[in-house]
């Protein structure tokens, strides 16, 4: 666990120097130093070990916090001594949180993560769930006892340190187990592509549950001798409910980022903001966007963010480096970087990692960082073959320079009635490069055209939606790719928790039905291009 001691020990910094930020808001900003937070991580540690001894097992401990330094110092004493960590996100349903946190020993919170884990088993029917025992984290506290050093448990090398959920077929998240060792390999990876100095600043916009958040926000940034900078805590990450990219583009000028991991949808969100002021200069719009008259080190991932949007983002020097990863393979597979880029690409596979394409297009991969199976079976579960290759489940392709370009889903793959195939992920990013437009979901196996589900801002107008979205894909698509009959509807917090997973992924099945029980034929974007009343809250276009 060589990367992640270091990223704790001190690594290319002094204790003195700052690690943790949160901006001010209703509270004041709160700051602590390298020092400050091994002391806390080390007393958290301490606890565990005494549990942990007792048990004569390494302890299974839920991580139930808002972002913020107390979770950066649960995660450090976690890693410490060894114990298995289960991050759960704040925006699970009560049996989702229940589901991913059955058999654990204990649970640390902070004041927000107790009163959601009371509310989910509050939640429960029957109250079959025991709720678990709470250990506290406060780093005020913490800091007012004795002072101890932050001691790692050695482990082998297949230990189990952390079990992240990722998305299933069912509203239940999957369980990944991530070996240590396989994310240290992947950290020392990822600093092999990425020059010192990146990650100065770094401004955590997602919750840290998600793997990739832990590996950029807090293990690269903290390798790199640098600051992790959360929002205030009043602020909704994205994928929390009341959050738009709106409002966390609003963090950025305060922040004064080095660094960011971000959703297509921050992208776009970007580059709208761009928009807005016309004729700015580059130094100037990098003023007033992040703080600082230099565009930070931006990363991009989990989706297909339009190419058309990265490319004039560029022109106005702000650069945007896709990535390509999943949690089978510890986070990141394939990265772009300032020294190894290529437009319209998710980059090359990184240094651990080998890449090859199956005789269908699927990609498959070996790498050191590999995960250890999963907690439960679910049938979207990607196989390890009797070679070792991890079958994604993506369809991609690979150029001679060994860069990937990823187009979707197996599984999502479109056969239309015509025989024609088309790669929904990649049609869908097209469509929410429109600012308007919040989900794009593309429907056509069987069928003689496409249909798609438009999940609208609140604040659009319907009509206009539905006018921009024939005339994005008359311009931009071809007659396969392009949406004939569609159902658009204005977003409510009640329909991303139907119909999408909590990372803002489309439950397809769900989506078709929702579709087919609001309109069992939607009209065509042609019949209905004319009309200019206003629409109802779902609108068939």
């Amino acid at each position: 666990m060589k990367q992640l001691e270091a990223a704790f020990a001190g690594f290319a910094t002094t204790l003195s120097a700052p690690m943790v930020e949160v901006l001010a808001g209703a509270a004041p900003a709160r700051a602590f130093n390298r020092g400050q937070m091994l002391r806390a991580a080390a007393s958290i540690a301490e606890m565990l070990r005494q549990r942990q001894n007792a048990l004569g097992r390494p302890l299974k401990v839920g991580l139930v916090m808002q972002n913020s330094p107390e979770w950066v110092a649960a995660d450090m004493a976690l890693l410490a001594v060894g114990a298995v960590e289960v991050p759960v996100p704040l925006a699970f349903a009560a049996a989702q949180a229940l589901h991913l946190l059955q058999g654990i020993d204990l649970c640390l919170v902070d004041v927000r993560g107790a009163a959601r884990l009371r509310a989910w088993h509050a939640a429960t029917a029957d109250g079959s769930t025991p709720m678990p025992e709470l250990l506290s984290v406060a780093l005020d506290t913490l800091l007012l006892q004795p002072s101890s050093r932050l001691r790692f448990q050695l482990r082998d090398e297949h230990h189990v340190g952390k079990i992240i959920h990722t998305s299933g077929t069912t509203s239940q998240p999957k369980g990944v187990r991530i070996r240590l060792n396989g994310l240290d390999a992947l950290l020392a990876s990822l600093r092999r592509r990425i020059e010192p100095g990146h990650f100065g600043r770094y401004l955590s916009v997602v919750p840290l549950s998600l793997l990739i958040e832990q590996v950029t926000a807090v293990y690269m940034t903290l390798l790199d001798g640098g600051t992790i900078v959360f929002a205030p805590p009043e602020v909704p990450l994205l994928g929390e409910s009341g959050a738009t990219a709106g409002s966390m583009l609003a963090q950025l000028t305060a922040a004064r980022p080095t660094a960011l991991t971000l959703p297509p949808s921050m992208v776009e969100a970007l580059l709208a903001s761009c928009h807005a002021v016309a004729a700015e200069p580059a130094a100037m719009r990098s003023q007033r966007l992040f703080g600082c008259t230099r565009a930070p080190f931006i990363a991009c991932g989990g989706a297909p963010t339009a190419p058309a949007v990265l490319a004039e983002l560029a022109t106005m020097g702000i650069h945007v480096f896709e990535g390509y990863g999943l949690s089978e393979n510890s986070s990141v597979v394939a990265w772009n970087s300032p020294d190894c880029f290529k437009p319209g690409t998710v980059g090359k596979p990184l240094d651990h990692v080998t890449a090859r394409l199956a005789p269908d297009g699927e990609l498959l991969i070996k790498s050191r960082s590999m995960f250890d199976g999963y907690v439960g079976t679910d049938p979207s579960s990607c196989e390890i073959d009797a070679e070792g290759w991890l079958h994604t489940g993506d369809i991609a392709e690979m150029d001679h320079q060994g860069f990937l370009r990823v187009f979707g889903r197996k599984k999502n793959l479109i056969i239309t009635a015509n025989g024609r195939n088309v790669s929904p992920e990649w049609v869908e990013s097209r469509y929410k490069s429109l600012d308007c437009v919040e989900q794009a979901v593309i429907f056509g196996d069987g069928l003689t055209r496409l249909h798609g589900y438009f999940v609208i801002a609140p604040g659009a107008s319907p009509v206009d939606a539905r006018l921009r979205i024939e005339a994005l894909g008359q311009a931009q698509l071809s007659d396969v790719e392009r949406v004939d009959c569609a159902v658009v509807e204005r977003s409510s917090r009640g329909l991303y928790e139907r119909l999408f997973t909590v990372t803002g992924r489309p439950r397809r099945e769900l989506i078709w039905q929702h579709m087919q029980h609001a309109s069992a034929a939607p009209a065509t974007l042609a019949d209905t291009a004319a009309e200019t009343t206003s629409q109802p809250e779902i609108d068939h276009v």
